[in-house]
């Protein structure tokens, strides 16, 4: 069974008398436990495609199901439960909060939810480990890096072990060494923790480490490169971008 699937999806903006068409009769399937990367260039509709399934914008036609649950069937309190509970996010810039130490910052998602924290102090343990930052744990963002601080956004990600992680432009911000180790990090959890991760990008380096490649032109996926053995060689991706001429 998939674990997410849009069917003809679109989604037009008006700005003034003028309809603008940010995506278009878009058919993604994404399957449990893959690494998808969604690439483009600027206006190509990834992040409003990465906002839809994340139930963070609705469309204007067509349906997104997660888990075979239409995404379109729920009431505002439903989606907020289902984005909570079963969606992780992680954005360019972090988003943590700047009074919250690392450990804090990665319960966050489980203190929102009304969880006791005691029940889960292995788990957040878990992914401090998994992530590299036990020592850190107590500091607060200022006394992070940006690639420590990324790290944190990506365990608090996976901290309620949704059934999937959206990632818009996660090394955006890094520099390479930095992103790498993000990179590395994303590909491993999504092996280790099973979770299915759908990554907006636009670097090939950032998108040869998914599973599956997947284009987009004017709001339409023109191409995708199937899941290999490995990672997606880079030049292949950039032949591809040049063939599109994206």
């Amino acid at each position: 069974m998939e674990i997410l699937k849009t069917n003809a999806l679109g989604r037009q903006y008006q700005m003034g008398t003028i309809t603008v068409d940010a995506l278009q009769g878009v058919d993604l399937t994404v399957q449990p436990g893959e690494f998808v990367a969604i690439m483009g260039p600027s206006g190509s509709g990834k992040s409003t495609l990465l906002h839809l399934l994340g139930g963070l914008d609705v469309p204007s036609e067509g349906e997104i199901l997660l888990a075979d649950t239409p995404m379109a069937h729920l009431n505002d309190d439903q989606l907020t439960i289902l984005r909570r509970r079963e969606v992780g996010f992680i954005f360019q810039f972090f988003n943590l909060l700047p009074t919250l130490t690392t450990s804090e910052n990665i319960a966050l998602p489980l203190m929102l939810d009304g969880k006791d924290l005691r029940e889960y102090s292995q788990h957040i343990d878990h992914l401090l480990e998994l992530v590299d930052l036990t020592d850190r744990r107590d500091h607060l963002p200022e006394q992070l890096s940006g690639g420590e601080q990324q790290r944190v956004a990506i365990a608090r990600a996976f901290v309620n072990q949704p059934r999937i992680v959206l990632a818009d432009e996660p090394t955006g911000n890094l520099d390479s060494r930095s992103g790498t180790v993000v990179l590395d990090l994303l590909q491993h959890a999504c092996r280790e923790l099973k979770t299915t991760v759908v990554m907006v990008t636009h670097d090939p380096h950032a998108a040869s480490y998914a599973d599956r490649v997947v284009f987009l032109k004017d709001g339409r996926l023109v191409r995708e490169l199937p899941a290999s053995d490995g990672n997606h060689d880079p030049q292949l991706i950039l032949q591809v971008i040049g063939e599109l001429e994206l």
